[in-house]
């Protein structure tokens, strides 16, 4: 019908007259014209009920997730509180046998027979050993609790700083180490300092019979740098290349290698609290470059693109 009234008042000439086929198709006309609308609106409410429950899905899986990392911030906090209670508790029965290790030696030394002097010698190696660990253990568990807010930081005198404390170790092994300018980051100083020092001791210690060869470098990717240290080392077998990073696993026996076996991991929390990755590449045998990126903190007109340039051993410190 309203089609009819429609022809009409566009045309008001024109007559229809309501014959019973007329009547007929105007009321199948409008029947199709009603199941349209209502198939449409039937599609609509069907698209909104979908739509809801995504909602509700979507709302509960971010409800568990919420409640996920609720469970981990807790389950970390009472990992780091059992790891700070233990390391520190450690402490003073460490320190007594130690110091019982030391009053036997020294009275009773001169009665001990060779086996004797031996056995506590390697007690009291056991005894620093554990102590190293306590103390790594204790420094591993204050990363997030314990560090400093981050700022702007220059790499290049933070390797400064490591270099002057490293300069004893540097000469004595007749360190070579080169190095590129690097960048200045968003971060926490005095675990960045950390970072390059367990880095660069662990470049000279496991240098092989060779004297240690050193390449410190960075690269820009994006918003963040990639700082690289290369050594010629003894290298990583590649098998060993990812547990190297979980804390107390090595790569070489305490008789080979001295170490607690929580700096790379130790390095790895430290990266992590950075929003930052930490990696190797390495084959036995042929040196290892250990890599880490951290969020660029400012623009540099001198980006590192400098050729590297020999620093000498004896010199480190007066860059």
């Amino acid at each position: 019908m309203a089609v009819v009234f429609g022809l009409r008042m566009l045309h008001p000439g024109v007559t229809v007259d309501f014959t019973f086929g007329t009547q007929a198709v105007m009321l199948a006309i409008g029947t199709l014209a009603g199941l349209g609308i209502g198939v449409y609106e039937a599609q609509n409410l069907i698209q909104a009920e979908l739509l809801e429950e995504k909602n509700d899905e979507l709302k509960r899986a971010e409800e568990r997730l919420e409640e996920s990392v609720t469970e981990l911030e807790a389950s970390n906090e009472q990992l780091e509180q059992f790891a700070y209670a233990a390391s520190h508790d450690l402490q003073e029965p460490l320190r007594m046998v130690t110091s019982y290790l030391q009053l036997l030696e020294n009275r009773y030394g001169d009665e001990l027979d060779e086996d004797g002097e031996e056995f506590i010698e390697f007690a009291v190696d056991g005894a620093d050993r554990m102590k190293g660990m306590i103390d790594g253990l204790l420094e591993y568990s204050r990363v997030e609790t314990q560090g400093d807010p981050f700022e702007a930081v220059d790499m290049d005198v933070v390797l400064d700083d490591v270099l002057t404390d490293l300069q004893f170790k540097i000469d004595e092994t007749d360190t070579e180490i080169t190095r590129e300018e690097l960048p200045t980051v968003d971060g926490d100083e005095r675990q960045l300092q950390q970072l390059f020092q367990n880095l660069l001791s662990n470049a000279i210690e496991y240098s092989g019979d060779e004297p240690p060869r050193i390449h410190v470098s960075a690269a820009r990717e994006g918003s963040e740098w990639m700082i690289s240290v290369r050594d010629e080392g003894v290298g990583i077998d590649a098998d060993d290349t990812d547990r190297i990073f979980e804390i107390f696993q090595r790569c070489h026996s305490t008789e080979e290698q001295a170490g607690s076996g929580i700096g790379l991991a130790l390095c790895k929390r430290i990266v992590e609290r950075h929003d930052g990755e930490l990696g190797v590449d390495s084959e036995s045998r042929a040196g290892s470059t250990f890599f880490f990126t951290l969020p660029s903190a400012v623009e540099r007109s001198d980006a590192p693109d400098a050729v590297a340039q020999p620093v000498e051993a004896n010199a480190q410190t007066g860059n």
